[in-house]
């Protein structure tokens, strides 16, 4: 049995606690141990505590009085900090090229909405996707990988959405299955096909297409955990995405949105109404979705990037979440047009110093709160033993640099189920 050791970290970040979903004051529970150390085999966590206890543990092991195991490897972090990987909750990570233009077009004062009439945004990108070969998708999908990785990030949720036809959308979604067998990053597929309405469909038709060969398709492949639906005017209204979500459902998938971002549309009320696991965006969400959300327990899913990206002053509501008791979530929204980073940490700063959340916060909603969000709470998002070893170790010695600090990497070792990237 491969075993390892990391010794002397100045602060373990263990999130140890309640087994659900952290509100409140729980979120600032960070669970630290100071010279920490933590024990893996064979690709799990099999104990933590402070470094002296983790060498006993190991003498213990050995059988004999002072010598490791035999198969042991021994790490000293000296003094840098620990977290457990960071889980990333909305991506989009796999599509072709890029999106420069809109970029450009933006900086030059033009609105999301302004470049999507013109013929940028999704379509854009949906275009390029479906001129994309499986294997180039791939190519592009696994530097994608390696960026998220680089991080510390080591789970990621990831949507299709740039396809927009049967065959492109069961494309990516089967490259998303290649990504989780060929690389380290572990990978939840979520089935975005009502992301847009294509120009060559009129949009009930298009739903219908969605519902009736789309999503049979994907359940019957096992190719997505998740459906998810951009549930916004000149997207789908509330009817369509209810129509969608609720064949999803039907199917035995777990449902999650794209609600309230450009705005107030209703969508936060839709998620609660269908029993949602998240509402993501959130942007314009009011007052009243905000109740609506905690009534049926669901989870948002903030993306400070994407506001930030937009060049817009726009951030959700998140103090208010936390103080109505929701089990907040951060997440980057990696994608090509509206949040081009792969960077938890810079949106942990964003969360800081954009919507006020504090440190400790932010790394509860971008750790365990993230895993429950997809259904992995009881196998990641915590350093307890039992769990994945999915480890990050910043070269830092105190976890508020990981806010503090922006724009440059922080990321000194890697780790997933106890291997070194």
């Amino acid at each position: 049995m491969k075993s390892l050791a990391l010794l002397h970290a100045s602060e373990l970040v263990t999130l140890a606690g309640p087994k659900r979903p952290r509100v409140g004051r729980e979120l600032s529970e960070l669970g630290i141990i100071r010279d920490g150390g933590i024990l893996i085999r064979d690709g799990k966590i099999d104990s933590v505590g402070v470094s002296g206890e983790i060498e006993k543990r190991l003498t213990a092991l050995s059988g004999r009085s002072s010598a490791p195991p035999e198969d042991l490897e021994l790490v000293d972090l000296a003094g840098r900090i620990v977290l457990p990987g960071f889980v990333d909750a909305h991506t989009h990570l796999v599509f072709a090229g890029n999106r420069l233009d809109d970029f450009e077009r933006r900086s030059r004062g033009e609105t999301y909405e302004q470049i999507a009439k013109a013929g940028g945004g999704i379509s854009s990108t949906v275009e390029k996707t479906r001129a994309a070969s499986e294997a180039d998708l791939f190519a592009q999908a696994k530097k994608h990988a390696d960026w998220i990785l680089k991080c510390g990030t080591t789970t990621v949720e990831a949507k299709s959405g740039y396809g927009l036809t049967v065959e492109d959308e069961l494309k990516i979604l089967r490259v998303m299955r290649r990504l989780i067998n060929e690389t380290s990053l572990e990978i939840v597929p979520t089935f975005l096909g009502a992301h847009a309405v294509p120009r060559e469909m009129a949009a009930n038709e298009y739903v219908d297409l969605v519902i009736n060969e789309m999503l049979p398709r994907v359940a019957k492949e096992k190719l997505a955990e998740f459906c998810d639906v951009f549930c916004e005017r000149g997207y789908f209204d509330i009817e369509q995405s209810k129509r969608i979500l609720s064949a999803a459902k039907k199917l035995g998938l777990r449902l999650r949105g794209h609600v309230d971002q450009l705005s107030n549309f209703g969508g936060a009320k839709l998620m609660a109404q269908l029993d949602a696991a998240t509402a993501d965006h959130l942007e314009k969400t009011d007052e009243q979705g905000i109740a609506a959300l905690k009534s049926a327990s669901v989870q948002p899913v903030l993306l400070p990037g994407s506001v930030y990206a937009l060049g817009s002053a726009s951030y959700p509501r998140a103090r208010e979440m936390i103080e109505a008791g929701l089990a907040i979530v951060l997440a980057t929204d990696f994608n090509p047009g509206s949040s081009p980073t792969p960077s938890m940490p810079m949106v942990l700063s964003l969360a800081c110093t954009q919507m006020k959340m504090s440190p400790a916060e932010a790394i509860t909603a971008a750790t365990i709160n993230a895993a429950y969000s997809l259904n992995r709470g009881n196998k990641i998002g915590s350093l307890e033993a039992g769990k994945l070893a999915n480890i990050a170790v910043f070269d830092c010695d105190d976890y508020r640099e990981l806010a503090y600090w922006f724009g440059i990497p922080q990321t000194y070792s890697v780790y997933v189920r106890g291997d070194k990237i």
